[in-house]
């Protein structure tokens, strides 16, 4: 493919909104088409955002010649539907985290990704954040010698409601995959997939997380110690600590403008990625991203690879597993 990468959009909540204006910013790039399981919620959206189409059912969507790639933005207890019908229909997917709501619906849509030979990634942002991509660098080329401590930290009191998604384990409610996600991802990024997982929680009364803590551990000897949290307001920070000094990103460690490196005898030095593109909130590097590799015709990123969406997924059960969380899907 070359030229413009025309978009459909699937679902219309806020990250949806928050995506198709960063697509729209980008050279190259068209938002063609929205769906909704509503044609009023599509129409609206379209309105909002100056889309040409609007449908009332993803059958639709799917269906439509113009788009090339599907961003499914719906909760992710629906990723797995939507997804396969968008794969299923030959078109390319961008997929919200949690990829799926556990690691057997996630093989089924690599496995069907592979099999049409098109092109899946999980929208985790973070990965192709340009200040996060300098830490990595940096902890690669041994900056902070061998890691030996990740910490990091998502949550915040909502007072939801009985009734909200996030208490629905139907919908796969709780902290775990709505904000745990990032902070295991983050040490995924770093680390890979851990060969022992502990952790502990508090369940509501509809049995699902509301305030969970992790302890990952790897047979280098490196840990990581991770929460998440829909009761709790946390910094959401990460440090990287390595036997010749640490990296510390002080807020918003999954989308940051900066971190500060630490090593001994030198002053503490801070690193950016310089000014982005004005009005964007950073969700524009993955979709740049999923645009580089259509146009070469991969069919997955080695930036977000599809077996370490998979690696993410399986320790997410397993911490589920530990803290006695179970969501109608998983029979």
């Amino acid at each position: 493919m070359s030229g413009t990468v025309r978009w459909g959009v699937l679902a219309t909540g806020g990250i949806a909104g928050t995506f198709t204006a960063d697509v729209q910013g980008l050279p190259g790039a068209e938002v063609v088409a929205v769906a909704s399981r509503t044609e009023a919620s599509a129409r609206a959206f379209a309105e909002r955002h100056g889309i040409g189409r609007a449908y009332g059912s993803w059958a639709e969507l799917v269906a439509d010649d113009t788009v090339d790639v599907v961003y499914v933005a719906t909760p992710h207890s629906a990723h797995h539907a939507a997804a396969s019908l968008a794969l299923r229909a030959g078109k390319h997917v961008l997929c919200e985290k949690a990829f799926t709501l556990n690691s057997r619906e996630a093989k089924e849509l690599v496995a069907l990704a592979r099999e049409r030979g098109l092109f899946l990634m999980e929208a985790m942002w973070t990965y192709l954040n340009p200040v996060v991509r300098r830490l990595t660098e940096l902890v690669r080329d041994g900056a902070i010698g061998e890691i030996r401590t990740v910490q990091a930290d998502f949550g915040f009191a909502g007072g939801f409601a009985p009734g909200h998604r996030l208490r629905d384990p139907d919908l796969g409610g709780g902290a775990l995959l709505d904000l745990g996600v990032y902070p295991v991802s983050f040490a995924h990024l770093l680390l890979g997939e851990p060969d022992r997982v502990r952790a502990d929680a508090l369940l509501s009364p509809e049995g699902v997380d509301l305030n969970t803590g992790m302890l990952l551990g790897w047979e280098s000897g490196a840990t990581a110690l991770l929460s998440c949290s829909i009761v709790g307001h946390h910094p959401t920070a990460a440090t990287v600590i390595g036997t010749a000094g640490r990296i510390d990103v002080p807020r918003d460690f999954f989308h940051p403008d900066h971190f500060v490196l630490h090593r001994p005898g030198r002053e503490p030095e801070t690193v950016t990625s310089g000014p982005g593109p004005q009005g964007l909130s950073g969700m524009q590097y993955e979709a740049a991203e999923v645009m580089r590799a259509v146009r070469a015709g991969e069919s997955e990123s080695p930036l977000v690879p599809l077996e370490g969406s998979l690696a993410v997924m399986r320790t997410l059960d397993a911490v589920r597993d530990r803290i006695g969380v179970r969501y109608p899907a998983d029979r």
